[in-house]
């Protein structure tokens, strides 16, 4: 075992993907925890096929970094998502059905016509860890750092309005500003998550691990901190099997989460 750690971790390519995967699935722990308690876990499904749909027109006029165009499409979708939430005239299940599937037909028509399903649609839908150039690195690293200070430094508020947005709003707190960043901070993960895990398993990483945190775990605080070390351990764990035994990284790292999972949900009952 020390050895295959010890090949990994000298090929500068696996290094990078370590880094990279760590930082993300930790943000997307801390972020999963107030879309798990707000009900907007499914939104995170739908902003990865958006995210899909927008790669896909990338792709199409061959972008060197794709992201240019995804984070900014998949923002202005997730305030889009959360406004209509607020909104009885839709109902946001129906919402983001609605939408998630047609960016997903979009990107798929667009693909078809152009590239066709070639290994940069299938690194876009299941993930490839070793498929991001230095460019990509370079950003996932920064938001992901940006997404852990942003959460530290506005804690309280993002508490508060995640547990009782009402009360927040007769206190003083402007709290529709804190959900557009919750949708902001949403968008911008799932985004960059993508290269990692994929459109099709991104939204697992931002919710397995609070809803595993929450199964022996009750305050905010320290649900906050076993979240964050759940996703990066079920990262680690992935990324060790996924080489070992040539899997799909994004795939691996799931059923990590899922065993995870399990394990916690029988620890519960046990204790009961």
């Amino acid at each position: 075992m020390i050895d295959v750690i010890n090949e990994m971790l000298s090929s500068g390519m696996i290094s990078r993907a370590f880094l990279v995967g760590s930082l993300v699935s930790m943000s997307a722990a801390l972020l999963g925890i107030i879309l798990v308690l707000k009900r907007y876990a499914m939104i995170g499904d739908g902003l990865s096929h958006v995210g899909f749909g927008f790669t896909a027109i990338a792709l199409a006029f061959s972008l060197t970094t794709p992201l240019i165009i995804t984070i900014p499409g998949v923002l202005i979708c997730a305030i889009i998502l959360l406004k209509i939430k607020n909104s009885s005239k839709i109902k946001s299940d129906s919402a983001i059905a609605l939408l998630s599937s047609s960016a997903l037909a979009i990107g798929i028509a667009i693909i078809s016509r152009t590239t066709g399903l070639n290994l940069a649609t299938c690194d876009v839908l299941f993930g490839s860890m070793f498929a991001m150039d230095r460019s990509d690195v370079y950003i996932t690293v920064g938001i992901s750092i940006i997404i852990a200070m942003l959460f530290v430094v506005f804690y309280r508020k993002l508490f508060a309005v995640t547990f009782d947005e009402d009360f927040a709003t007769a206190s003083g707190l402007n709290s529709r500003r804190y959900i557009d960043l919750i949708a902001v901070l949403a968008g911008v993960i799932i985004v960059i998550g993508m290269n990692m895990m994929g459109a099709l398993l991104i939204s697992s990483i931002v919710v397995f691990p609070a809803l595993t945190s929450m199964r022996l775990f009750r305050t905010f605080r320290s649900v906050v901190v076993s979240s964050a070390i759940i996703s990066l351990i079920s990262f680690l764990i992935g990324m060790y099997l996924a080489y070992v035994y040539t899997i799909s990284t994004g795939a691996t790292i799931v059923i990590v989460n899922l065993v995870f999972f399990i394990i916690f949900c029988i620890i519960e009952k046990i204790i009961e």
